[in-house]
């Protein structure tokens, strides 16, 4: 079996094309290009991308936080619509939690499409537990957001965690002939 590495790292302006592409097939346009630049500007801004030079499509995925005091505020994690299903959006959330404890930060929040039920079981997969809902939070329909924490990312317990979902996700991606390099 071919081992096909994907790489994840930190986005920069060299990426601006890619993530605007990225962007308009999850989101049909998010956010714009301005807003980008300032995400990627931000020194409280973590914009990871997961890259695979055996891809058609130059970005398969991205994740974003937001450094708020002790909190990690994800705020983007997309995996284009070719590859779902296969255990990226695990590694990207994996990553993004792992760049946040490193950055030193004690819990993590997110809003979430209530009916997005897919990516709630995603993060709750990772231990987010439901902590309230923003009603009519997405403009585009009005439709309600559900708030997801997680807490305690510094305890020691959760660091044994974090190894084990490594773990996991590693030996997922391997069946599907993927291996995932962490920068």
């Amino acid at each position: 079996m071919i081992s096909l590495d994907l790489e994840i790292k930190l986005l920069t302006p060299d990426n601006l094309s890619a993530i605007l592409e990225l962007d308009q097939a999850c989101f049909g346009g998010l956010w714009t290009l301005e807003g980008y630049k300032r995400e990627l500007d931000s020194p409280n801004s973590d914009l990871l991308g997961l890259f695979s030079p055996f891809s058609s499509v130059s970005l398969l995925g991205m994740g974003c936080f937001w450094s708020i005091l002790e909190e990690a505020h994800i705020t983007i994690l997309a995996v284009h619509p070719q590859y779902h299903r296969q255990g990226l959006g695990a590694a990207l959330l994996y990553s993004l939690l792992k760049t946040a404890c490193d950055r030193g930060m004690e819990r993590a929040t997110l809003e979430v499409r209530a009916s997005n039920l897919a990516a709630i079981s995603l993060y709750q997969k990772f231990g987010f537990k439901t902590a309230g809902r923003r009603r009519g939070y997405y403009q585009d329909n009005g439709e309600d957001a559900l708030i997801l924490w997680l807490p305690d990312l510094q305890h020691s317990k959760f660091q044994t965690t974090l190894d084990q979902w490594y773990s996991t996700i590693s030996d997922r991606l391997s069946k599907s002939s993927w291996h995932l390099l962490v920068k």
